[in-house]
């Protein structure tokens, strides 16, 4: 499976894994002019952006290790644009779904970072 294909079915296992946590999700790979957020959802009154990361294994650190400083300045400018586009003035945060799925023995661990960043 290559990188595009897994980070595909790795939104897809965290949009279910979300939604069975009672999130609601507005939207799936939202993109502006400064990059994409994965998924912005609902989650009791707040809006949660989320950003998914998804990997084999563990051997260049957890997936979670992947989000660094500048990928974290980038989504809060992303996610300010949908803000403001969509006329948004309560609560939010900043979430990180960090999945370890190794096809080969079918497991899969998922973990949900609440306010990551």
């Amino acid at each position: 499976m290559n990188s595009k294909k897994l980070g595909k079915e790795g939104e897809e296992l965290a949009c279910r894994f979300l939604r069975k946590r009672g999130y609601r999700i507005r939207e799936r790979n939202y993109c502006s002019p400064l990059g994409e957020i994965d998924i912005v959802a609902w989650d009791k009154g707040t809006m949660a952006f989320i950003e998914v990361k998804t990997r084999r294994d563990n051997d260049y650190g957890s997936p979670q290790e992947s989000v660094t400083k500048s990928k974290q300045q980038r989504i809060r400018k992303i996610a300010l644009t949908y803000l403001k586009k969509n006329g948004w003035e309560g609560d939010c945060r900043f979430d990180v779904i960090s999945i370890l799925m190794n096809p080969g023995i079918k497991r899969v661990h998922i973990e949900l970072i609440r306010d990551a960043f």
